[in-house]
């Protein structure tokens, strides 16, 4: 993990811990990366967050390929980027978020998702773009968004092949 602070969880409660790593994200600029050849780059960090009943689950992928996957209530994985499957399936992530940039509309300070809403918010060098769509439309191919959430799912899916969840 490059940017993101490591905090432990025993010196802060799990939302707050949780709040802060989601903030840091939200907040990035391109000074903040470690490479400036990153700085060039459409979308800085792309989230994808989903509200469940317990939870919220955030996926986060940032240029520099740090990827992280991490919940609202405690618990995740930071850092999983630096395995081949991951980051691979990340790079897919980011360029299909590129492509699906000017579908997302500007947005200043995105609330999390309700349960059964799955919210995408590009981090860009212009700010933030995002969209929220029903995490049922979006399974089921039925929202112009799909593609992107798939592309998500599969970041997931290698972080949690790698995590041996």
């Amino acid at each position: 993990m490059r940017f993101i602070g490591r905090r432990k969880a025993e010196q802060a409660p799990a939302a707050e811990v949780y709040t802060g790593l989601r903030q840091q994200v939200l907040s990035l600029t391109p000074d903040q990366l470690d490479d400036t050849a990153f700085a060039d780059a459409p979308i800085l960090a792309l989230l994808m967050e989903t509200g469940y009943p317990e939870a919220v689950a955030t996926l986060v992928v940032v240029a520099d390929g740090t990827s992280s996957l991490y919940f609202s209530n405690g618990g995740g994985f930071i850092g999983a980027g630096t395995h081949a499957g991951v980051a691979d399936a990340s790079r897919r992530w980011l360029e299909t978020g590129g492509e699906f940039l000017p579908r997302l509309g500007v947005i200043t300070e995105p609330a999390l998702p309700a349960e059964g809403l799955t919210q995408f918010v590009a981090v860009t060098r212009a700010g933030l773009r995002g969209a929220v769509a029903a995490e049922k439309e979006l399974g089921q191919r039925e929202h112009a968004l799909s593609p992107l959430f798939y592309d998500g799912h599969d970041v997931i899916t290698q972080i949690r092949l790698v995590e041996g969840g």
